[in-house]
């Protein structure tokens, strides 16, 4: 795709630029262990660049109203939507999921910009609004300013549409943006800046620099002039940023690890049972933040979901995007293929009970293991505790329903759980007990931009998307004033 070659460069103030100190770092292709382009990773001072192009480009960007920014942010939705196919490909190569699941991401990330074009428009209408209280002489009114110049920092696993839930509300409040991706997968973030260019974005308004966390993303993160750093990816590197930007008490937005649980109950329908497991665990290799990886099942269930969960991993389609069927692709990367396989080699230490799986699939031209299910998991084992980001699913059962909660919540995270139970009133009882940012019920974990995403404890600070993700790019103001 002559197209990658093309646009492998970083983009600060509206140009493609490649930096004079930068040097090439090959991006592979996970599916077949290929390069599939070279990428011309900024430095430091690159870096440094993009920020004072961003606030260069701030005070234009914020004076417009809000109705003027959500027209060019209705401009990329309209962009991504007309190039949909493409894109597609794009994503694929780079990271090697499969079509449905590319498909998902590059439809959802139009649907996240349209969204916020729209909640952009609305802010014009909240400002000035009268404080809900009554005094003779004196009155507030609300107003909300952007936060500045916002630093958005990216994982590999949903690269384009993750940028999507920073970059729309970022704009949307007035915030101009530095996009750092992951070294990973860089190309199908970089086709930001062409939409951009599409929308005919003021220069500035959005920067893109390619590097690794240690030079790029530190020197981001250390920048007095970044106002707002906005992160996701593990725990261990969000806290290091939260400590970072200590420093100049910068606005830390983090969305990090989970480990997080679905309970089924004896009642559960067994088929929506089977299916929202399956996906919750094997959808993007597993490689989610939400991932559902700890299954608590009523022992009433227990033998018959299991078994099912068996045949249905046995039927898993695992292959790269060459084949269009492929239910599971491959693991992102070496570090992420060694990280899993680890593990297999932990659960057999431990002497885990295998229900499916348990090691490297057999084709060994990509990063690729088999779907994998493990019964009676300690609660002391690692793989009960730890995030393991790949397609292992650990299994316990229960017994009650203040028994579940209590194992599920018996955790450092709490981004996401599932209840499948048609006693919706036991459901909903048990939702409301769980210590999650979001909980689903008999239904898949999608995420919609309406609605909000972010954690209890570890899982993060603040919250994405929904209104939630408009105001953590907004300084709101009282004015209070005499009448």
């Amino acid at each position: 795709m002559s197209e990658l070659e093309l646009e492998n460069r970083n983009f600060v103030a509206g140009e493609w630029c490649v930096p004079e100190n930068g040097t090439g770092l090959p991006v592979v292709n996970p599916a077949t262990k290929g390069h599939v382009g070279t990428l011309q990773v900024a430095d430091a001072g690159l870096a440094g660049r993009a920020v004072a192009a961003a606030k260069a480009a701030f005070p234009g960007w914020a004076g417009l109203s809000g109705k003027e920014r959500g027209a060019y942010l209705t401009k990329m939705a309209e962009a991504i939507r007309a190039d949909m196919d493409r894109l597609v490909e794009i994503q694929r190569l780079n990271n090697a999921k499969p079509r449905q699941e590319a498909i998902n991401d590059i439809a959802d990330s139009a649907d996240c910009i349209a969204y916020y074009a729209d909640i952009a428009a609305a802010l014009d209408g909240r400002q000035g609004e009268d404080a809900p209280y009554e005094r003779d002489r004196v009155g507030t009114r609300f107003h909300y300013h952007p936060v500045g110049v916002a630093a958005l920092i990216l994982p590999w696993n949903f690269p384009f549409k993750i940028c999507a839930w920073k970059l729309g509300p970022a704009l949307a409040a007035g915030c101009t943006v530095v996009v750092k991706p992951s070294e990973l997968t860089p190309f199908v973030e970089n086709e930001w800046g062409r939409i951009a260019q599409q929308a005919g974005l003021p220069a500035g308004v959005l920067n893109i620099v390619h590097g690794t966390g240690d030079e790029v993303g530190a020197a981001l993160v250390a920048n007095p002039d970044v106002d707002k750093i906005s992160f996701t990816g593990s725990t261990k590197v969000g806290s290091s940023i939260m400590a970072s930007a200590a420093q100049d008490i910068k606005r830390v937005g983090l969305e990090l690890g989970g480990k997080s649980s679905i309970i089924v109950f004896d009642d559960a329908d067994i088929d929506t049972a089977a299916r929202l497991v399956m996906e919750g665990i094997f959808y993007n290799c597993g490689q989610c933040c939400n991932a559902t990886s700890r299954l608590l099942v009523q022992e009433g269930l227990r033998e018959r979901l299991l078994e099912r969960l068996r045949e249905q991993a046995a039927e898993l389609v695992v292959a790269g995007p060459e084949n269009d069927a492929a239910d599971m692709g491959p693991l992102m990367s070496q570090t992420q293929f060694d990280k899993v396989t680890g593990y297999f080699e932990t659960a057999q230490s431990e002497g885990l009970a295998v229900v499916s799986g348990g090691a490297a699939h057999a084709r060994s031209d990509g990063f690729f293991v088999q779907p994998t299910i493990y019964a009676d998991v300690p609660q002391e084992s690692r793989l009960w505790n730890e995030e393991i980001f790949g397609p292992v699913l650990a299994v316990r059962g229960f017994t009650t329903a203040d028994d579940a909660v209590a194992q599920a919540n018996a955790c450092d995270y709490g981004l996401a759980a599932t209840v499948v139970s048609q006693d919706l009133a036991q459901a909903n009882d048990v939702a409301q007990r769980l210590e999650a940012g979001h909980v689903y019920v008999n239904t898949p974990v999608a995420i919609f931009p309406q609605t909000m995403w972010g954690g209890f404890k570890k899982s993060g600070l603040g919250r994405e998307l929904g209104r939630w993700g408009l105001e953590g790019f907004l300084e709101p103001k009282a004015v209070t004033f005499a009448k």
